[in-house]
């Protein structure tokens, strides 16, 4: 039985043309992902990405106007993809401690591919979320950036669970710095796993890392689950 594919609701503002209306947009950002991931952020280029797809680099622009708008999008659709899987996870969940354990498990557990997303490869994705998505927000545009909307969906995640330790904790004064802190420590811990072990604490097929910012939240929000 085949799975059910579904589409993720992207802002149009993050593209020029929407890339999932044609196999070339779709291509674009497949093969996009590949190439990050294999040649870093700042080696590629449209131009390489033509070659490789046996495409006009003009038909790439059609789509995005430069490789950080491309970048932009790939943060914007993970974080989405991000979203979908916690709203999901913790639809029939009433217990705001068992939701929120839920989900710092999504957010700190290695990504495996999905299976209702065929055109994107996650786990890739994930990889160039952790090494190279800071650029996507650290550079002199970021404000800019911001009013136009594109750190909305990302977040929208972070507030969606600050709103469940409010909802445990209604005193804790830092929610936001939380889980902000979280999320981009473990991705750190990650890097560090596979390029600077000595940094970290993970060791081979143990997952330490879900651990230890399972053990941080609960003793930051005071709670015993």
């Amino acid at each position: 039985m085949q799975a059910l594919q579904i589409n993720l609701s992207i802002d149009s503002s993050l593209f020029t043309k929407n890339p999932e209306s044609s196999d070339l947009g779709k291509n674009i950002v497949r093969t996009s992902i590949e190439m990050i991931d294999e040649l870093g952020y700042e080696a590629f280029n449209f131009k390489k990405l033509g070659e490789r797809i046996h495409s006009n680099e003009s038909s790439i622009y059609r789509y995005f106007e430069s490789k950080h708008a491309l970048l932009v999008y790939l943060f914007n659709w993970y974080w989405s993809w991000i979203e979908y899987k916690l709203v999901f996870l913790t639809m029939n969940i009433e217990q705001p401690e068992v939701k929120l354990l839920k989900i710092l498990r999504l957010l700190t557990e290695e990504v495996k591919e999905d299976s209702d997303f065929s055109s994107i490869n996650e786990v890739l994705l994930n990889k160039i979320i952790i090494s190279e998505s800071a650029k996507a927000y650290h550079n002199k545009e970021v404000d800019e950036d911001n009013k136009k909307g594109f750190f909305k969906v990302y977040k929208r995640v972070v507030q969606r669970v600050c709103d469940i330790i409010l909802e445990i904790n209604p005193n804790y004064p830092y929610p936001h710095m939380l889980i902000s802190t979280i999320i981009e420590g473990a991705h750190h811990q990650r890097f560090f796993s596979e390029h600077l072990p000595a940094l970290t604490d993970v060791d081979q097929g143990n997952d330490a890392i879900d651990r230890f910012y399972k053990e941080l939240l609960l003793k930051a929000i005071k709670i015993e689950v």
